[in-house]
């Protein structure tokens, strides 16, 4: 059996998840995890592929092209909280209880489709739906036991894994070559979307990097990693913001100082304090990923403990965002003023808080999923305000990423009619 080790200090944390020299490697994940999140994606790959796919994608994700984004989230959200408050107003007393879990789970599968491949959003959309029933098989099988060679067996879980994952790349490769096509033959073409910044990247001087395959898997883990994280994020957050009225007007009045009642672009966003330090909260108490993994590739020493070549090493984020000796006796309440400093200075460790990883593969996406929550709270303060609901459950449960198990139904009302 393979030997384990848990790694709850943040300074130890640091030191493996910032080594360069390739000794702490991500392990091989499960054959249905590769197939949903992309084995040739930037999550799973390692050395040199790894560095060429970070190089040709690192692009895609500074602060100029996320600007642009910016305006495709905002667009996304107002048409889903359209949808709300034309539920609200058909209610009797103008309130009414919506599941929030499921919504930011279509309102982020939306916001990626339209970041992702712009004008083709639509077959985007197919795609992600495909992905998200292929989430629900793999999650089945996560908790099993796995075989080696299991996954080549035709069992009916199996033939419903390859059937939606035949789906899925046959529908992007689809999309891809309509956009190759459509750059060959002298069309217009977008170059503000994910897929037209990763293919505009990878043919810099004129020889492809990345070929349609590998792009296929980036596009999966863009769209699992991005989805799952964004929307439990959200989640989250507003579960929280619903049992502390008191933040949720602090942020409002913020909110209408920075963005008043009009759509906020990337600079209104940077300047909302708040509203990041209430995000920044809701990932030390429910961080959408609860643990990582690193496999020694030597006989190493970390601090005083010895790792022998092969051991698997978990970091536990969930122990360390909620360990007493880092953040105080106030650790499992909700206090956003903990931030009010930044991220390094909020613990009694700078590396306390490891939502996003740290290290050179650190979340690629993290500016994206800010600005992308930022944007969804910014709009729903504007317009609404919520209160959790007496149907509430509170039951976080992993499912690959941290959700509430019985969603989280939340009452909204609306603050112009």
């Amino acid at each position: 059996m393979q030997p384990r080790i848990c790694i709850s200090d943040p300074e130890l944390a640091k030191q493996i998840l910032s080594n360069k020299f390739g000794f702490y490697v991500k392990p091989s994940s499960r054959p249905s995890v590769q197939t949903l999140v992309g084995n040739k994606g930037l999550v799973l790959i390692s050395g040199l592929d790894w560095v060429k796919h970070r190089r040709i994608i690192n692009p895609a994700f500074s602060l100029d092209k996320l600007k642009v984004m910016v305006k495709r989230m905002t667009a996304c959200t107002i048409s889903k909280l359209d949808e709300w408050k034309n539920q609200v107003v058909a209610a009797e007393d103008h309130c009414h209880s919506i599941e929030m879990n499921g919504e930011f789970k279509e309102l982020t599968a939306d916001i990626i489709a339209h970041t992702a491949f712009g004008s083709s959003y639509a077959q985007g959309l197919e795609v992600f739906e495909a992905q998200q029933e292929l989430q629900k098989y793999c999650a089945a099988t996560h908790t099993d036991i796995f075989i080696p060679g299991s996954q080549y067996l035709p069992t009916p879980l199996n033939l419903q894994i390859w059937k939606l994952d035949k789906k899925v790349k046959t529908s992007l490769k689809s999309i891809i070559e309509s956009r190759l096509n459509s750059k060959a033959t002298g069309s217009s073409c977008e170059v503000d979307d994910l897929l037209g910044l990763m293919l505009e990247a990878s043919e810099s001087d004129g020889k492809p990097k990345l070929n349609v395959s590998e792009i296929i898997e980036e596009c999966k883990t863009f769209f699992f990693a991005g989805h799952e994280t964004s929307s439990n994020l959200l989640t989250w957050t507003v579960f929280l913001l619903s049992l502390h009225p008191e933040w949720q007007e602090k942020l409002r009045q913020e909110v209408l100082k920075e963005c008043g009642m009009g759509i906020p672009d990337a600079d209104m966003l940077t300047k909302l304090k708040l509203v990041n330090m209430v995000l920044l909260e809701a990932l030390r108490l429910y961080g959408p990923v609860i643990e990582l993994f690193r496999q020694a590739t030597r006989d190493m020493k970390l601090g005083d403990v010895m790792i022998p070549k092969g051991t698997c090493i978990s970091i536990p984020l969930v122990k360390i965002h909620r360990r007493k000796e880092y953040w105080g006796e106030d650790v499992n309440k909700f206090n956003p003023m903990r931030f009010i400093n930044g991220i390094s200075k909020a613990a009694k460790h700078p590396n306390a808080l490891l939502a996003f990883s740290l290290g050179p593969r650190a979340c690629i996406g993290q500016n994206f999923a800010m600005l992308e929550a930022k944007s969804v709270i910014v709009l729903i303060l504007q317009r609404f305000s919520f209160c959790l609901s007496p149907e509430y459950k509170h039951a976080p449960v992993e499912l690959l990423t941290l959700h509430p198990q019985h969603g989280l139904p939340i009452i909204v009302k609306p603050l112009h009619l």
